[in-house]
């Protein structure tokens, strides 16, 4: 299988999403238009994976190239090949199917505890995981439920955690490519960023690592392995 990648930022980890994809020996085409490389003209890949970044869904202005994306990912998914949205790209896949984006109302970091909705019980991706379950968390927008899309996760802070369009086109507000490993690096790369939403964070991440970070690391890597499984 070939997957196309969305880099929105200089740091991108791919994280439990990596794991997965090199697991089932896939070919990576990584794409960072935030750099001015430009995104593929035409549905090129199996599938198409959009991560973060520090821009929101609506900043044409500085990131011009976020209109087209959103577009790419309809496209990706007119085809039936699956879409994987993460944090900004999941509220770029609400752009993109007609949601409204929220900017600044709506602000969770650390390892926070999300649940599933009944669909998201009956999902294929996310049937496995249980009711509840901790898993990272870095942003401060929100979006509407595109119509015709299916909440499959939620919590009180944002109530559209997750949701698909199609078989397999699936967008998560929370990242859960996050392992521990990926959040020892956040802590470690943006300190300031991280004192601003928890100044706290860096002195309890130890033992929230051995606790909520190892369950959200399961978690994690299950949300990935059964959406790669869905290419």
């Amino acid at each position: 299988m070939r997957v196309a990648i969305v880099e929105n930022t200089r740091v991108t980890h791919h994280g439990q999403v990596g794991v997965a994809l090199h697991e089932a020996a896939a070919l990576i085409d990584i794409f960072r238009p935030w750099s001015s490389q430009p995104l593929p003209e035409t549905v090129h890949a199996d599938a198409l994976v959009v991560f973060g970044g520090e821009q929101s869904a609506l900043d044409d202005h500085t990131h011009p190239y976020l209109p087209e994306l959103a577009k790419l990912m309809s496209a990706y998914t007119a085809m039936d090949r699956p879409v994987l949205g993460i944090c900004l790209g999941s509220q770029l896949m609400a752009r993109a199917f007609g949601g409204e984006n929220h900017l600044g109302i709506a602000r969770e970091f650390g390892w926070c505890e999300v649940d599933l909705t009944e669909e998201g019980r009956r999902d294929p991706v996310f049937s496995a995981l249980p009711d509840r379950f901790p898993i990272a968390e870095w942003h401060s927008d929100t979006f509407t439920l595109p119509e015709g899309a299916v909440r499959l996760a939620t919590n009180a802070v944002a109530p559209n955690q997750a949701f698909r369009v199609g078989r397999a086109s699936y967008a998560t507000q929370f990242h859960f490519e996050a392992s521990r490993a990926v959040m020892q690096d956040w802590v470690n790369t943006f300190p300031e960023a991280v004192a601003k939403n928890d100044p706290s964070f860096p002195a309890r991440f130890p033992e929230l690592a051995r606790t909520k970070g190892a369950e959200a690391d399961q978690h994690g890597l299950a949300i990935a392995r059964a959406w790669v499984s869905l290419i």
